[in-house]
């Protein structure tokens, strides 16, 4: 085997090599689920859980998840050392397969608890956090981070900060290729305004040819995936994912090897309709709470307005997920299911 086949297969086999982004309030169990119907090797992200909630709150609540979403990293948000070793070991405990602290997200909120995108300037904390948490886990830590904060735009901010943490021992970087603005901006302005910096990105895995470096941010399309995996090891896909979930059935085929999907939209419908009523029996879950996240399923096909208005419809409340799902799958005329 040539050196490049070997690097091409390993590349196949990251866990990192697709990835879908902890969104708050958007990747929770019931997302994950669909996303996991729709391809096996991608790797999943929860929302993002404070060290505080884990350490003062219902710890079920937050870490619950399917045993079908595996592989599934927890993303937790903090900055003490020792706050985010205990967090770390309990979602080992619960079964993650990976821990990620998030240094990117930009909100006032987060900024206030001291963690998220301005623990980019405290190289040294983060790197103290890691080595906390690897001391007490044995599954891979993982930083989500920055290319900068605010009009902190030389390579060399973001270079340091990397080789800091690294030394810690993390060996994964996720890389949201924008600045954060700390003031001024809102989180869903700082996800638009400031430029995408890719090149920024692949410097990262030139200068760390041993890191596994996955850029995340403004990704859209398989050929803007295909071209970022020539430059390093991972893509990273947010909104995108969300909005569009079938994406993700070619992901299996194109960037892991797998064979062509056999998925129709139909079926994973009524898988997903399986879930809600196994949901409404097990935790008392309203299919309501998850045909949120589905609602994208049919983005782009014909019909797929009707059908999303009928799944978001509140009036249809009462009636059990199976009969919600034949009047959304049956044409205004009464004829049979597309």
């Amino acid at each position: 085997m040539n050196s490049s086949t070997n690097a091409n297969n390993q590349a196949i086999t990251s866990p990192w090599r697709m990835s879908v982004a902890p969104m708050l309030d958007w990747t929770d169990r019931h997302c994950r689920y669909l996303h996991r119907l729709l391809s096996q090797h991608t790797l999943l992200y929860t929302e993002m859980i404070t060290t505080g909630a884990l350490l003062h709150g219902d710890v079920p609540r937050h870490l619950r998840f399917n045993q079908e979403e595996h592989p599934l990293a927890l993303q937790l948000g903090g900055s003490e050392p020792a706050d985010l070793a205990k967090a770390a070991k309990m979602g080992q405990d619960w079964g993650y397969d990976e821990i990620n602290l998030n240094c990117g997200c930009p909100s006032e909120r987060v900024q206030r608890g001291a963690f998220g995108a301005c623990l980019m300037r405290e190289a040294d904390l983060v790197a103290d956090g890691v080595k906390a948490m690897r001391d007490v886990v044995d599954i891979a830590v993982t930083v989500k981070h920055r290319i900068g904060i605010d009009k902190i735009e030389t390579y060399d901010f973001v270079r340091d900060f990397v080789g800091t943490v690294a030394d810690a021992g993390c060996n994964v970087f996720i890389v949201h290729a924008r600045n954060a603005w700390l003031q001024g901006l809102s989180p869903k302005e700082n996800r638009d305004i400031p430029p995408l910096r890719y090149d920024v990105v692949a410097q990262l895995k030139r200068d760390f040819p041993h890191l596994t470096i996955a850029i995340n941010g403004g990704i859209k399309t398989d050929d803007v995936v295909q071209e970022q995996l020539q430059q390093v090891d991972g893509v990273m896909i947010g909104r995108e994912a969300y909005h569009n979930p079938w994406w993700l059935s070619r992901w299996d085929e194109l960037y892991f090897g797998g064979a062509p999907s056999q998925l129709t939209h139909v079926g994973v419908e009524q898988a997903m309709v399986a879930y809600m009523e196994r949901e409404a029996r097990e935790h008392g879950t309203h299919w309501y709470a998850i045909a949120r996240h589905m609602l994208g399923l049919r983005h782009g096909l014909p019909g797929a307005r009707r059908w999303r208005q009928v799944w978001s419809d509140h009036r249809l409340k009462h009636l059990p997920a199976s009969e919600v799902a034949a009047i959304a799958s049956t044409r205004p005329d009464g004829a049979a299911p597309e």
